[in-house]
C-alpha cells in the first residue's frame, strides 16, 4: 500500500478560550418564548420543549466539557487537505492489523464526524481477533465541522463523491468500501454508482427508489414503510424546505445565537432517534453537545444547511449501482426504502437488514449492533467482490 501524499497535513483541534467563555455569556442571557401550549405525550409536537431546552442549556453552561471531546478527536487522529482548492478535515485511524481493508464513513445533517465517534476504535482495532478490521476514514463534509466552508456553489453530492475518492487516494488507499447514512448515504450511493472502479462495495442506511417504481406486491410493512416515508415528506420535512430554498436566512439565527442551533438541532435528534420521548434515551447529552458544539465554534450553522440547497432532490435518477452493496433499513428512521424498490437502484444488494431497534443515528442509538451490522455487511460486500 503506497504511503500518504505530502499533501495531507496533522490537525489538532482547539478552541479558544475567549470563545468558550463567549459560548456560556450567551447561554446565560438567552431570551427564550413561553412553554408549547401542547403536553403530555404530544409535547414534543411543536418542537423542543422549553422545561428540557432550559436543562440542556444549563447544563451546557455548567457541566458540559467540551475539552474532553477535543481531546478525543486529537487521540484518534486528525487531519486536513485541500481539493478542488477547499480544504477538507477528517479523521483517520489506521488499523493495526495487516488485513484491514479501507473504508470511508460519511455522515449527514444535523450531525458530524460526532456520529462516528464511538465506533471509529471499535472498527480499526477490534477485540474479537477473528472480527473483520478497517482503516477508517471519517470526513467532514464540505461546510460542516473542520472543512472548509464553500464559497461558491457546487459543493453537491455528486463533487463531494469524487472528493472523496481523491482524498482515499492521497492516503494510499485505490480501493476502498464505503458507508453512510442520510446525507452519508446519498454520498455512499453515488461513490458505488460513479466509481465502481475505486469502490469494493458499499454499507448504507439510507437507500432512495428510481422516480415511478410499482407500489404492486408490496408487503403489508413495506407499505408502512413507504406511506410513513411519504408523510415525513409532507408534514414533518419543513426544515429540508427552508435549508433547501432559504439556508442564508436560517443561517444567521444558527451562527448568532446557541440555543436556536440547539433547538434546531435537538428536534432532530429528538423526532428521529427509536426512543418514546426524549433522545437522551439513547443517546448521551455529552454527546448531542458534542455535535452542536462543534457546530457553534466553528460557525457552521448556515454553511452546513446549504447542502440542501446543493443537493435536495438531485440523486440523478437513472444512477445505478453495481458495486456489491448491503442495506440496512432501521425501524425508526424517517425514510425506509422496500427491498423491492432498492434492487432496482442498488442492483447487486448481498445483505438487507430491518433490525427491531434504532432509528436515524444508529450509530450513537444503538453502537454495538451498528458495529456488528456494519462489519457483517462489509463482509459480505467483500467476499461477494472477490
Amino acid at each position: 500500500m503506497p504511503p500518504p501524499t505530502s499533501d495531507v497535513q496533522a490537525f489538532e483541534a482547539h478552541a479558544t478560550d475567549a470563545d468558550l467563555d463567549d459560548l456560556r455569556a450567551r447561554l446565560a442571557a438567552a431570551r427564550l418564548p413561553e412553554a408549547e401550549t401542547v403536553h403530555g405525550a404530544g409535547r414534543w409536537k411543536q418542537g423542543v420543549p422549553l422545561a428540557d431546552l432550559i436543562d440542556v442549556v444549563n447544563y451546557w453552561r455548567t457541566g458540559y466539557q467540551w475539552r474532553s471531546f477535543e481531546e478525543r478527536l486529537n487521540r484518534i487522529g486528525q487531519f486536513r487537505t485541500r481539493i478542488d482548492d477547499l480544504g477538507i478535515h477528517f479523521l483517520h485511524r489506521r488499523s493495526p492489523r495487516a488485513d484491514a481493508t479501507p473504508v470511508i464513513l460519511t455522515h449527514g445533517w444535523p450531525d458530524s464526524i460526532v456520529r462516528f465517534i464511538d465506533v471509529v476504535d471499535e472498527l480499526a482495532d477490534p477485540k474479537d481477533a477473528d472480527a473483520p478490521a478497517f482503516h477508517v476514514v471519517v470526513p467532514s463534509l464540505p461546510g460542516f465541522g473542520y472543512s472548509d466552508r464553500p464559497a461558491t456553489t457546487g459543493w453537491g453530492t455528486e463533487k463531494i463523491a469524487a472528493a472523496w475518492v481523491e482524498l482515499m487516494g492521497r492516503l494510499g488507499y485505490d480501493r476502498f468500501a464505503a458507508h453512510g447514512g442520510d446525507w452519508g448515504g446519498n454520498i455512499t450511493t453515488v461513490l458505488g454508482g460513479r466509481f465502481p472502479q475505486h469502490v469494493l462495495g458499499i454499507h448504507t442506511t439510507f437507500a432512495e427508489a428510481p422516480p415511478g417504481v410499482p407500489a404492486d406486491g408490496l408487503t403489508a410493512v413495506e407499505r408502512r414503510w413507504t406511506e410513513e416515508t411519504r408523510d415525513f415528506w409532507r408534514h414533518r420535512a419543513a426544515y429540508a424546505k427552508q435549508q433547501a430554498t432559504r439556508p442564508q436566512t436560517i443561517g444567521y439565527s444558527l451562527v448568532d445565537s446557541p440555543v436556536g442551533l440547539l433547538a434546531w438541532i435537538l428536534d432532530k435528534f429528538a423526532e428521529w432517534s427509536d426512543t418514546q420521548d426524549s433522545p437522551f434515551e439513547t443517546i448521551s447529552r455529552d454527546r448531542v453537545l458534542d455535535d452542536v458544539t462543534l457546530y457553534w465554534l466553528t460557525r457552521t450553522g448556515a454553511s452546513a444547511a446549504r447542502i440542501y440547497y446543493e443537493s435536495h432532490n438531485s440523486l440523478d435518477p437513472d444512477l445505478r449501482v453495481d458495486v456489491p452493496s448491503a442495506l440496512t433499513m432501521y425501524p425508526r428512521d424517517v425514510e425506509k426504502c422496500p427491498r423491492p424498490w432498492a434492487q432496482e437502484r442498488y442492483r447487486r444488494i448481498v445483505r438487507w437488514r430491518s433490525p427491531d431497534a434504532g432509528g436515524h443515528f444508529p450509530s450513537l442509538e444503538v453502537p454495538e449492533y451498528f458495529v456488528e451490522d456494519l462489519r457483517e455487511g462489509l463482509a459480505a460486500v467483500l467476499a461477494a467482490d472477490r
